[in-house]
Parts: C-alpha cells; sequence; structure tokens
C-alpha cells in the first residue's frame, strides 16, 4: 500500500490557508500545518497589534485551526531569512530610489525558498498555500501558474518569480475558488477565521509609513533635497527621497498652482524630479532580472499582455530580447508611471509567460 503525500500548508491564520489545509486533507493528503515566524525581535505587545500575517495572533488562529482540522501545527523560525531576502532588500531598493515589492521577494525567497528546503528536509512532498492561483504542467513538461477563477482575488503577479523547482513542488488548491465560496466552507467547517478580514498592508511596516520604517532601521534620517524640473530648473526642497515613489502627486508640497507628478528619482544627485501628468505616460520600458515560467526563454519577438502593478489590468505589449536577462517592452497603448523596482509580469491568455523586475 502506498503512503499517502505529505504536504506542509504554510499557515498564516487567515480563511484562505486555512481553508487550504482542509481542502488538502479531504484530497488524502498528509497535512502538516506550519506558521513561519518571520516577525523581527519586538516587545509582545508590538507583535500583538500588528498582527496581520507575522504576528503573536496569526499564530494562535492557525494553531486553533489545526486543532479543528485535526492536523498536527507548528511553528518554524524564519526570523533570518525574511530579514535578509525582505526587509533589507526593501531598505536598500528605496535607497536607491526604486520602489521595491516585498511580496514578491517574500514569496521567493522565505515562503518557497526558505520554508520547501526545511519542508522536503522533513519528508514532504509537497508545500501548499492559501493564493488565489492555479499550477499548471505543459505539454512542454514545464510548470506555470495561471490566473484563479476569480480575477477579483487573482495573486499571480505576486508569484512570477517562483522557479521550477519551486513550481514542481507546490499545491494551491484555492485557486479553483472564489473569495466568497471559501468563506462559505470555512462557516460550514466552524472555522474562527472564516470572516476575517484580509491584510492588506505590508506586514513589517503596519502603519504605512515606509520612510519612518527605513530610518529606524538604518538609524538616519534620508537628506533632504532639491526638487527639479527636468531641465535641472529647482523647484523646491524635499524631505528625502524615501518619501517619493513615481507617478506620486499628493503629499509634495509644490505651490505650483497646478498638479505636477514626480517622473524620476535620482539617488546619486539626491534629486526628485518633478513634471506634469503627461511625462509620466510611456510606450516601453526595459526590464531585467527575468524569470521564465510558462516558456524557458524569450527567443523571439512575441505578443503578451502585460501587468506593471498588482492591481494593473494588463496591457497588450510586444516583447523583444535585448541581452540574456534583458527584454524590453513595447506597449501597443501608453501605461502612466512605469517604476523601476517594480514587477512586469507577462501573460498569454490566464498562463503566466515569465517577468522581470522593472529597469526603467
Amino acid at each position: 500500500m502506498s503512503r499517502k503525500k505529505k504536504v506542509v500548508v504554510g499557515m498564516s491564520g487567515g480563511v484562505d490557508s486555512s481553508v487550504a489545509a482542509w481542502l488538502l486533507k479531504e484530497q488524502g493528503y498528509e497535512v502538516i500545518g506550519v506558521t513561519m515566524q518571520i516577525w523581527q525581535d519586538e516587545e509582545e505587545e508590538t507583535l500583538e497589534e500588528n498582527g496581520g500575517c507575522c504576528g503573536l495572533s496569526a499564530v494562535e488562529d492557525a494553531r486553533r485551526v489545526a486543532e479543528r482540522l485535526e492536523i498536527p501545527h507548528y511553528v518554524m523560525n524564519f526570523k533570518e531569512d525574511f530579514k535578509r531576502s525582505v526587509m533589507d532588500y526593501f531598505v536598500a531598493e528605496y535607497l536607491a530610489g526604486r520602489t521595491p515589492n516585498p511580496c514578491i521577494a517574500c514569496n521567493r525567497y522565505v515562503k518557497w525558498e526558505a520554508l520547501l528546503k526545511r519542508s522536503l528536509d522533513i519528508g514532504a512532498d509537497y508545500i501548499a498555500t492559501g493564493h488565489y492561483a492555479r499550477i499548471t504542467q505543459l505539454e512542454n513538461g514545464r510548470y506555470a501558474i495561471s490566473c484563479s477563477v476569480t480575477a477579483a482575488k487573482d495573486q499571480t503577479y505576486a508569484l512570477y518569480n517562483l522557479t521550477q523547482e519551486q513550481l514542481s513542488h507546490t499545491l494551491m488548491p484555492v485557486g479553483a475558488y472564489s473569495k466568497e465560496e471559501i468563506r462559505e466552507i470555512a462557516l460550514g467547517l466552524g472555522l474562527n477565521v472564516a470572516n476575517k478580514p484580509d491584510s492588506q498592508e505590508i506586514c513589517f511596516v503596519p502603519d504605512q509609513d515606509y520612510a519612518g520604517f527605513i530610518e529606524r532601521t538604518t538609524g538616519k534620517p534620508s537628506p533632504e533635497g532639491n526638487f527639479i524640473q527636468a531641465d535641472g530648473t529647482i523647484l523646491g526642497r524635499h524631505k528625502g527621497i524615501i518619501h517619493y515613489t513615481i507617478g506620486q502627486r499628493r503629499g509634495l508640497g509644490l505651490p505650483m498652482g497646478r498638479r505636477v507628478v514626480v517622473t524620476e528619482i535620482r539617488p546619486e544627485t539626491n534629486e526628485v524630479v518633478i513634471g506634469e501628468q503627461e511625462d509620466v505616460w510611456t510606450d516601453r520600458l526595459l526590464a531585467g532580472r527575468l524569470n521564465w515560467m510558462a516558456v524557458p526563454e524569450l527567443t523571439e519577438r512575441r505578443e503578451a499582455l502585460a501587468k506593471i502593478r498588482y492591481n494593473h489590468a494588463g496591457t497588450p505589449c510586444t516583447l523583444r530580447k535585448i541581452s540574456p536577462d534583458q527584454v524590453q517592452v513595447r506597449f501597443h497603448e501608453p501605461v502612466r508611471a512605469v517604476t523601476p523596482g517594480q514587477a512586469v509580469v507577462f501573460y498569454d491568455g490566464d498562463l503566466v509567460l515569465g517577468g522581470g523586475t522593472i529597469l526603467r
């Protein structure tokens, strides 16, 4: 008699990962619940207050769900992995004038790379999460992520950077359901997290004060500098480049008499460039640090749909290989606020072809 396949479910204390654990148990897997301890050394009151996907309340919610589902539950310490791959990266990118996406880094290097390694080490066959996406093995043998059945909750954008090895050992059962269906299942099971609201903020910056977090982490304030026009004309003083991102309109404090936007950040001169609304529209970008998923690489020009941020609906484009790790994206119509540091993700229908980091 063959043994049950063993799967480690990353349980964040939310409704999605909780129902994912139940679905997999119903499918006949041996399910082990694991909550990842990623918050850094803080006072207990701070941890309780922050909550989210990495506070003490998340651990307790996950433990109660595991008890209800009659599966084992463990807490694994990934604090060093999280600090190195997510928090330090977040700070370094802002200091370099770019706008990072910490959730993408966390998915690739912590929720998958670190958790998968530890799970395989204890004899698991798979890891699983509560992400709204689906994994497909294509005719060419490659694994790819495809969109969930509900566009409203689709999370494929944040998962484009997963490797073939990681995908081959991953299950995402929630991708076949809508959020409403997941909550209904949780209610039917009597789970305490059935109506728990989704976490919206970056977990390690719960007050959304990115600049304050960076200054506390580095131990020094971001130096003031000049707001300038593209021709070098000085318009005023800014609070430090970490306070700004491309396309930003609010909080500039410039008496221009009209609405202006941030069009460029120049860390080498500590300048923030200000322009008009039309200046942040473009029909092209350059991407690097590529990860191809549905295809092994880009060998010729290819049409695709590209998303330049999580909530972007996507715009048709043409992809052209520039170098082994760079691709030029030409949009069929202009897009607003292409932001260096953010991800651009390419789709062929529902399938993720791959993606990369926006360079310029």
